[in-house]
């Protein structure tokens, strides 16, 4: 294996998981991302964000080597294969789902001839702020630090290192050594080789009994699937929410500052989930997503910025502070590392819109009611926003260069009203429809009037300005506009000139529009796929589908997507992304319906 300065690049990781929290694992058998316990705990190894303080579980053969890795067909169990001269070895990383405790299995197999592995087990608590102390056993190793003891459990004897415990084992094929990482105060005894290969055989089937509900038989079936287990992945099984992403301040442009903590829900992708999801037929996540939402909607806000706010943790709390470890260097030197989001109490006026759409479609498609308070809930925010939606906000795309009429703002406003209409008729709930239809109907003369630019001819990012942005793709996504209407055909073409660099899409131009940040950015998986879905409802399948096939290469060996694209293909920013999945799951419907 070939680093560049000591770290792999973000693609060439798989994820783990447990439903509670995941482990980046590395081509390399490295784990270098792991939160224990739960996806926003402090980081147990953080060797991403820092080779020397991060922390972190290598498990690899002594040599010289080559390395492949896959997925155990249609599950979240991975397999990182080493071939070797000597032999060839396995090393099976699955985190069963269920228990009293989490419990990360590292499986080591040898396949085929006579392999030496070495590991390395070296945790850094708290996200490298705390000092732990290390106690090896005949059984393994106690990790003990102020707020966390973790025991690993281990076939082989270990040695203490300085912060950690090393090995080095050889195994004949048909051998095998199972290790676990696991919450406990005092050692565990080793799994034999009866328990492991149950424990394996109890993930896999976990897995493929999840898949297996999925109503999905179009042309890209096994692509779909992988964003499916991947957004199942992220999902936080207590609550049913669903993070952006299970990690922190992977960096959007090497060396630049827009590097942003993803742990939390945004309301923002809730309408998207809850629409993928209904689409493959996983109904329960669906409803448990939509209960999680109604719960937060019907919070009261901590600040003036209206009664809901952008995210939210995924136990449903709102206060999210932000901070910077100063300790940490950044992937490949990308400071800052931030923990916590202070957008979380940032003015985005498309909430209200996206919240409400995601209700309506919890209404429409899974027959649901909605409960008295939590409707009472939404007619506060309906209210509210009949009062507000002119506010200037930092949009979308979270901009923290000041508050501007944002036309995407406006578009989620008059989708907020339009569907709290429709919800009051179709379940004869209370609420003042005849104020909400004027007001939609207001939001939608000024969305015409002054988010269209005579001049580029195309609606754009916000009043007074001919600046395009990728978000308004979703235009006729949420049927404001029709997809073959003049005013969006010539929009769609403006955006295919200015935003487009080979099936790729920028959400922006930082350069013409100024987002207070330093710093260029890759182009935004999501609104690849965006463009795509534009194109196919457009009638222009045939670049729909060219453009689709295009992004799929920008896949990592394992079809997982990073938020971004960069220069030379690179992925960039937080991995893996939920909402590019969520996107891709849309424009394969949308090809799959118009190919038929």
């Amino acid at each position: 294996m070939i680093k560049t300065s000591g770290y792999l690049p973000i693609a060439d990781h798989g994820v783990i998981g447990d439903l509670r929290s995941v482990a980046l694992v590395g081509t390399d058998g490295t784990i270098d991302w792991y939160c224990h316990g739960r996806f926003d705990a402090p980081s147990v190894f953080g060797a991403i964000l820092d080779g020397e303080r991060g922390g972190h579980f290598r498990i690899a053969p002594a040599g010289e080597w080559t390395t492949k890795q896959l997925y155990v067909p249609d599950t979240n169990v991975l397999i990182t294969r080493f071939l070797s001269p000597a032999g060839v070895g396995e090393l099976q990383d699955f985190m069963p789902v269920g228990g009293d405790r989490q419990r990360l299995i590292r499986r080591v197999v040898c396949v085929r001839g006579q392999m030496t592995f070495r590991l390395a087990c070296e945790p850094r608590f708290d996200y490298g702020r705390d000092h732990h102390e290390v106690v090896v056993t005949g059984e393994g190793a106690l990790f003990r630090s102020p707020e966390l003891s973790l025991a690993l459990s281990a076939p082989t004897p270990l040695v203490c290192t300085p912060s950690g415990v090393a090995a080095a084992f050889t195994l004949a094929a048909g051998e095998s050594a199972t290790f676990v990482l696991e919450d406990a105060d005092a050692p565990t005894s080793p799994l034999t080789e009866a328990e492991a290969q149950g424990e394996y055989e109890r993930t896999v089937q976990f897995w493929l009994d999840w898949i297996a509900q999925s109503t999905y038989t179009g042309r890209w079936r096994e692509t779909v699937n992988r964003s499916a287990l991947t957004l199942k992945l992220l999902t936080y099984g207590p609550t049913g929410a669903i993070v952006a992403a299970p990690t922190t301040s992977l960096p959007e442009q090497l060396g630049g500052e827009r590097n942003w903590d993803y742990r939390y829900t945004w309301v923002r992708d809730s309408a998207f989930t809850l629409y993928a999801l209904m689409r493959l037929g996983f109904k329960q996540e669906a409803r448990a997503f939509g209960q999680f939402l109604l719960r937060c909607a019907a919070q009261p806000s901590p600040n003036g910025s209206g009664p809901l706010q952008v995210m939210y943790g995924i136990d449903g709390r709102k206060e999210l502070p932000e901070e910077t470890l100063e300790h940490l260097a950044g992937y490949e030197g990308s400071s800052p590392v931030r923990v916590g989001n202070g957008a979380a109490h940032q003015l985005q006026l498309d909430i209200y819109g996206e919240i409400t759409d995601a209700v309506y479609l919890i209404v429409r498609n899974l027959n649901s009611t909605v409960p008295y308070d939590a409707w009472r809930a939404l007619v506060a925010g309906i209210e509210w926003l009949c009062e507000n939606w002119d506010q200037p906000d930092e949009g979308v795309w979270e901009t923290r260069g000041g508050r501007k009429r944002f036309t995407y703002s406006r578009l989620m406003a008059w989708v907020a009203l339009d569907r709290a209409i429709r919800i009051a008729r179709d379940r004869s709930l209370p609420g003042d429809i005849v104020r909400w239809i004027g007001v939609r109907d207001e939001i939608y003369h000024r969305i015409m009037e002054k988010g269209w630019n005579e001049q580029k001819q195309a609606f754009v990012q916000h009043e007074d300005d001919d600046v395009l942005d990728a978000s308004i793709l979703l235009m006729p996504f949420v049927n404001f506009i029709a997809s073959e209407d003049p005013r969006w055909l010539s929009t769609l073409d403006a955006i295919g000139r200015e935003l487009v660099s080979d099936s790729l899409v920028y959400r922006y131009d930082p350069a013409a529009s100024p987002d207070g940040l330093d710093g260029d950015e890759g182009t935004f998986s999501i609104c690849s796929f965006w463009y795509v879905e534009a194109l196919c409802r457009a009638g222009r399948v045939h670049d729909a589908r060219l453009a689709f096939e295009k992004m799929l290469t920008y896949a990592n060996h394992l079809g997982l997507y990073s938020e971004e694209i960069g220069p030379g293909g690179e992925q960039l920013g937080n991995f893996p992304q939920a909402f590019t999945h969520l996107a891709l799951i849309s424009a394969a419907f949308s090809l799959d319906r118009s190919l038929g």
